[in-house]
């Protein structure tokens, strides 16, 4: 028999468009089998992340394309045979597609976000979409910051650490950043000048028909010699709109940084460990920092 207790795990998400009227408007999809208005959403899959699942369930149950935002929120509840569930829900922008009817969905509605709160059949839901409306959509890009993928030791390595390569596990890893990464847009790459930095990039750079761009400032020694510079360097590509960039630094940069910049901007972090291959997806706007989630792994634990 199945354990009671056993939680289930799904991902869903607030889809959103532009639109002159409302600013934006938000989708809810009608489920024919439960005949309710509700937040498109889904269980994961074994072998699944939570962001991952969230853009699967979005594309099939609504038919568009989707571009993944900052996290909103986890919310919980218990299903009717009194398994726990719990689902983690993201801002996540259509860019492209349109409805198409499945089982699970047979329609679709574009509101504004206070029609969607009247009309959707869930407090959960209301919860979902009131979070989302706490901050302007519009206003904000992503900039993604990711700690190379695990590359051994350097008592290993017999040879100039900086050249030291990814191992079995760590290209496991930049595989599946290869698959991860495009769900937030990622397009422009930067790496601290170091053969893992660079190689942790390299499936997402030939997936993406692109080049990584050297960021000497952002490697561990550059940055003992001169934090300010590192900050800075970062702080400026996060001022980049139209594309979401991507940076590839080490363990003993990342943390400092973001810490540094969180305090300026008055922005919280989550506990990290920071551990090799996690991913931090960092909300700005005009190059503030307002929110920040971790990814722990981009693999399944």
């Amino acid at each position: 028999m199945p354990d009671p207790v056993r939680t289930v795990w799904a991902g869903g998400g607030v889809l959103w468009k532009p639109s002159r009227s409302a600013g934006v408007k938000v989708a809810l999809v009608h489920r024919r089998r439960y005949d309710d208005w509700s937040l498109p959403k889904g269980k994961a899959e074994p072998g699944e992340i939570l962001p991952v699942t969230a853009a699967r369930e979005l594309v099939e149950e609504t038919g568009y394309k989707v571009r993944l935002g900052h996290h909103l929120q986890t919310v919980g509840y218990r299903l009717g045979s009194g398994v726990p569930k719990r689902v983690s829900y993201w801002a996540v922008e259509a860019v492209g597609g349109g409805f198409r009817a499945s089982h699970e969905c047979d329609d679709l509605t574009w509101l504004s976000v206070g029609d969607a709160i009247d009309k959707v059949s869930y407090d959960a839901d209301r919860q979902v979409l009131h979070t989302f409306a706490a901050r302007p959509i519009r206003l904000l890009h992503t900039l993604i910051v990711v700690r190379h993928a695990w590359a051994g030791t350097p008592e290993g390595f017999a040879g100039d650490d900086r050249l030291r390569p990814l191992d079995d596990c760590g290209r496991r890893q930049a595989r599946a950043l290869d698959a991860l990464l495009p769900l937030y847009g990622a397009h422009r790459l930067h790496a601290a000048d170091r053969t893992r930095c660079v190689q942790t990039l390299a499936p997402l750079a030939q997936s993406l028909r692109t080049d990584i761009k050297p960021e000497p400032t952002l490697s561990e020694e550059a940055f003992a010699a001169d934090p300010d510079a590192a900050y800075e360097r970062l702080r400026k590509i996060g001022r980049k709109t139209g594309a979401i960039h991507v940076v590839c630094s080490q363990g003993g940069v990342i943390p400092p940084l973001l810490r540094r910049w969180a305090a300026v901007d008055g922005a919280g972090l989550p506990h990290s460990e920071n551990l090799k291959g996690s991913v931090w997806i960092l909300t700005l706007r005009d190059g503030d920092l307002v929110a920040a989630d971790h990814i722990p792994s981009p693999l399944a634990v």
